[in-house]
């Protein structure tokens, strides 16, 4: 485990340290009428200066290792700010770690945009290896079934089936149909996202199943919900609702939801920094305990924006701006969703 690797080239770093400053003080100690001596300590003095630098440079190798890691986890989790036709989608993670256990994807499902956003128990490197696999599993479940529900089920029968210990996972999954402006989800688990009404009220989606590893015959669920203009879905892991601050208080989904009103009308991207920063500034000095995550979908309000891009955009790399997709015309929607 990589963990346990790092864990050990600190204890075995702190050891040569130990032992460099014994023998520095028996050289010291030795007498001048005892040139051995003094030879013997200096060479064993220097064997430990060697084996110590040996370590240091594994250790950076392998932290060398763990960045790259990280930034290959960022790329997965994308595109991190898309227009989809009258929609805003923006998404962050913020890791506690090296590597996040929480993740996110939007991806393009024929017509439709699916959403994702999970939350694998632990956090770091023992969470965040298994977050390829769970993407991929994720996605292919997405386009072989329009039903998140069904989807999901899958998900979960293959990870208990493939897996003697499957890691428990919380997951948001949804898909939204531009055509009718309706966004059917299925909650395994996370706590339930916030659809903030253009009213200001507040709606949550909780219907769903229990996590993902837990039970291989779990049932689920899906609900549906309209988005109307101005409307704005939050989808986040615990860490932004647990998040305490010097107190011990927790941030909770009332000032979640009041963070986000906060800054109404204004864009995805805008809403999801400015939410964020508010868990922030309320943990103050106290550093979060577990990885933050959110997403923000909203629905803007106003005339549709022209879609400049093709429907063949790939939707698996990274994006570093705003970007849009043309919607599907109605004659292409009629194929049935793909099976990879």
């Amino acid at each position: 485990m990589v963990t346990s690797t790092e864990g050990m080239l600190d204890i075995r770093q702190s050891a040569l340290g130990n032992r460099l400053e014994r023998e520095t003080k028996r050289k010291r100690n030795a007498t001048q009428g005892l040139p051995a001596t003094a030879r013997s300590l200096t060479a064993g003095i220097q064997s430990v200066k060697q084996e110590l630098a040996a370590v240091r440079g594994e250790q950076a190798k392998l932290q060398q290792a763990i960045y790259e890691a990280a930034q290959t986890q960022r790329n997965l989790c994308a595109p991190r700010e898309l227009v989809w036709g009258e929609f805003e989608i923006a998404g962050e993670i913020f890791p506690v770690r090296h590597l996040s256990g929480d993740f996110f994807k939007v991806m393009e499902l024929d017509s439709a945009l699916g959403f994702t956003v999970g939350d694998i128990a632990g956090k770091g490197l023992s969470a965040g290896i298994w977050q390829a696999h769970l993407m991929g599993l994720i996605r292919r479940g997405a386009r072989r079934h329009s039903d998140p529900a069904v989807a999901v089920a899958e998900v979960n029968a293959e990870l208990c089936q493939d897996q003697d210990e499957p890691p428990i996972t919380a997951l948001f999954f949804a898909r939204l149909d531009p055509q009718q402006n309706e966004l059917v989800y299925c909650n395994a688990g996370l706590p339930a996202p916030l659809l903030l009404r253009h009213n200001k009220t507040v709606e949550r989606l909780e219907k769903g199943g229990p996590m993902l590893g837990a039970l291989q015959e779990a049932t689920y669920e899906s609900g549906s919900v309209q988005l109307n203009p101005g409307d704005m879905l939050l989808a986040y892991s615990d860490g932004v609702t647990e998040c305490r601050n010097s107190e011990g208080e927790e941030f909770e989904m009332g000032r979640l939801s009041a963070a986000a009103n906060a800054v109404g009308g204004a864009s995805a991207n805008q809403v999801l920094f400015s939410t964020l920063g508010a868990v922030l500034d309320f943990a103050d000095a106290r550093s979060p305990e577990d990885d933050l995550t959110l997403l923000v979908i909203r629905r803007r309000e106003g005339t549709m924006i022209e879609r400049s891009l093709s429907r063949s955009k790939d939707f698996s790399a990274p994006h570093r701006g705003t970007t849009s997709v043309v919607r599907p015309k109605k004659a292409e929607r009629r194929g049935n969703l793909p099976n990879s």
